[in-house]
Order: C-alpha cells, then structure tokens, then sequence
C-alpha cells in the first residue's frame, strides 16, 4: 500500500475493512473474535477497541496457517466453531459466514468448509479440485500446482470454517515443504483422516486488497452494489454512477438524488427529499420535503427540518433548520438554530468563531434576515424579526422589530461626471 496506515484500516466508504469485516461478523454475535495481526499491532488494537475483537500477535510471517496458529491461546476453552477470515477482504456477507457454518455443521460431517469461487480470471489463486458433491479431492497453491490444475477455474479465497476441537490439532501437522517455505493453512484439507467440502460465492465478495488499485477496485464494486440496492429500495438516482454513498448512509424513500453527490459518514435522509446536484453532506439529518443544493455542504451537526430549503453554496454546520425555513443563496450557518419558516438573504454568515471559542445564533419563527448580513455569535433574533440588508447584527434583536445597521446614504449630485473628467485629463497629461 506504501502507506503509514496499516492495510487493514484503509478504508472502503468510510470505514476500514477490517470494520466492514467485523460488522459484518457481529450479525452471527459470535462468542469470541481474534484478530491476528503482524506489525502495526497498536493501530490496529485501537481501530478494534470497541468491537470486543482480542488482538494476537504473529511476531514472525511464516504463511497463513502459522498466522492461524497465533489465535491458540485465545481461543483455549472455546468449543465451538471458527471461521477463519481475512483483513483486507472486507466484503465478505454474514450470509456467506453462515451458509459455511451450515455446510460445516451438515450430516456427512467435513473435517472443513472452504470458500471457493470462480473469477474471471484466475491467475495465481490457489486452485481447488472438488468431486460432483462438493468435496475436496485435493487443494493447491498456483506456484505449486501442474498445467492441469492451472487450469481448473474453482478457485481457493482462504476463507475456512473449521471445528475448534480440529483446528490446532490440524495446524500442529502441516509442514513448510513448498515453493514459499511457509505453513500453509490450506494443507489441513489434505491431511490424512477427513474430508473437507467446498461451496462456491460470487468473485466480488472474496475481492482482497493488496494495493491502492485493488482498493479502488473494491471501493468500486461496494459502491455499484449500494447503488443498486438503493435503487431497488425506491431512491431515484439520476445519474447512479456519480453518486457515492458511504457504508451508513440511510436513504428513504422517493429521495431523489441528482448528479455527483457525495455522503459523508452519519447522514439520514427523510421521504420525498431532493438531493440537487454537487452537494456534500456528512454528519447531517434531513426530513422530509426538504430540497438541498445545488452545490450546498452539510457539515456534521446540520440538522434540516421538514420542507426546509438549503440553496446554492449554502454551507451548514451544527446549525439546526426549521420547518419551512431557507438558507437559500451563498451563506454559511454554523452554530446556530433557524426558526420555522425563517429566511436567511443571500450572503449571510454567522460569525460563530473568535479564534478561540466558538458561540451560537438563534434566530426565531418567521424572521427574515437580509442579504450580505452579518450576524455576529452569540446573537439572537426575534419571532418575526426583519434584519435590514448589509447590516452587521451585534446586540439581540426582538421580536417583530426592524434592525437596521449602515450609515446614512449621501448623495452627491454631479461629483462621478466631474471625477471622470478629471482623471481622464490627468491621464492624457502622462
């Protein structure tokens, strides 16, 4: 990845695989997790902190089921069944754990489930060769395997389900006699004594992630899922190509959602809501009936009341709109509360910030706040209220009443015609 950031925590719509991962496992509410990790153990300790995962640790790289075999101590006394999953393939469904857990648990008894899949191209994935039943004759890595196995398409993920109670017994018989001179985890299927079956899943969902183009490429097939699912769920996408969710983004429905608009994490989104193209939203609510951009930011905070309107290069944040109310031309709102059905001109700002402390803005039901104001935090405006355009608002401003703050206009007759001729005189002078 030639990053700082260790490969598990980039993350693919918001969130770092190995979170979708683990999201992902939490749906089977499984009794313990281990996360085995290498090097970057501290920051992946603390990306999994809140999930109840245990961190252990394989000092030395020597192949995947040397990594498995760290997870020993962590599992003593666990009696049940271990799925066995990897960091960087984040797209994995509890649906897929579950069905390998099933065919694990079924009547002919397979010493282990593996996941296996068919991609368009198979390149250097190990190969799987199975009977008409899906059981597995023999199991092999591409740098090991013949022309003949080359060409088998039934490829190996590494994702396994294997009984606890065989697991370490298994990996304790495994050798390191091949190309890489590491300890495979696929070599318990072929140890004598057992047999093990496949089931098959789609190529996407097994997608790993070894490179910022293999992330990109994840990041791609996720993205074109939620589209569709979002489609499929009654939001009018425009252009769905151009619109990028991120892994919580909560769509109602008959949203619809124009042209090159981007969810940040932590948004919802109420029916009937539109979505105008070129806007930005992360952290915010919106209810229904109420239209945003285009080319508006909804910052963290910015909640947007029901039929409320948020306009053209209008940047919200942690500002709360009424129903009804409008933000509507070249503004910024931070800090602040907007009353129902209050209208905000074009080119107001809060000033909500001294460089040191930040301060807030209420302002009531129904004012109406002239364009190019600026209405300096903590501030207050009345029900009903009318700020004059252009005014610089520094003291509260009650109810039903006019502020109104710029100098009194003077008009000098004739002076513009003279000032031209003068410089134009001056000009030919030189």
């Amino acid at each position: 990845m030639k990053s700082g950031l260790h490969k598990v925590l980039h993350p693919v719509a918001g969130r770092p695989m190995l979170l979708h991962l683990l999201a992902s496992i939490g749906e089977l509410a499984p009794e313990r997790q281990v996360v085995v990790v290498g090097a970057g153990r501290d920051q992946v300790e603390g990306a999994v902190a809140a999930t109840g995962a245990v961190i252990a640790v394989q000092d030395r790289q020597l192949g995947t089921g040397h990594a498995v075999a760290q997870a020993h101590d962590a599992l003593a006394g666990f009696a049940g069944d271990v799925l066995i999953l990897y960091g960087d393939v984040p797209l994995v469904r509890a649906e897929t754990m579950r069905a390998m857990l099933d065919r694990l648990n079924r009547g002919d008894d397979p010493r282990a489930v593996v996941l296996g899949f068919r991609p368009d191209d198979a390149a250097a994935y190990g190969r799987i060769i199975a009977d008409g039943q899906g059981m597995i004759e023999r199991m092999v890595e591409y740098k090991d395997a013949s022309e003949a196995e080359r060409a088998v398409t039934l490829c190996n993920s590494g994702l396994m389900a294997v009984r606890s109670t065989d697991l370490f017994v298994l990996l304790d018989q495994i050798g390191n006699d091949n190309a890489a001179s590491e300890y495979y985890l696929p070599d318990i299927i072929m140890l004598p004594g057992g047999v093990s079956a496949v089931i098959e899943t789609e190529a996407w969902e097994v997608a790993g992630v070894n490179s910022r183009i293999e992330l990109a490429g994840v990041e791609a097939m996720w993205q074109a899922r939620r589209r569709m699912e979002a489609m499929r769920d009654g939001v009018t996408l425009i252009a769905p190509d151009t619109v990028f969710f991120s892994h919580d983004t909560q769509l109602a429905r008959d949203v619809v959602v124009e042209p090159h608009v981007v969810f940040g994490p932590g948004v919802i989104v109420a029916q009937d809501v539109t979505i105008h193209a070129f806007s930005h939203l992360e952290g915010a609510s919106v209810e229904s009936g109420a239209a945003i951009g285009p080319y508006a930011r909804l910052r963290p905070g910015a909640q947007i009341g029901a039929k409320a309107k948020v306009g053209n290069f209008v940047e919200i944040k942690k500002a709360t709109l009424g129903e009804g109310a409008k933000v509507n031309h070249l503004s910024y709102i931070g800090d602040a509360s907007i009353g129902a059905a209050a209208n905000i001109g074009a080119g107001t700002i809060t000033c909500n910030y001294d460089g040191y402390f930040k301060y807030r803005t209420e302002i009531g039901a129904g004012a109406f706040v002239g364009s190019n104001s600026a209405l300096v935090a903590p501030a207050s405006i009345g029900a009903g209220a009318i700020v004059a355009a252009g005014s610089v608002v520094t003291r509260p401003v009650a109810a039903d009443a006019l502020c109104l703050v710029r100098p009194e206009q003077v008009e000098k007759l004739g002076w513009a015609a003279a000032f031209r001729a003068r410089m134009t005189a001056r000009k030919a002078a030189r």
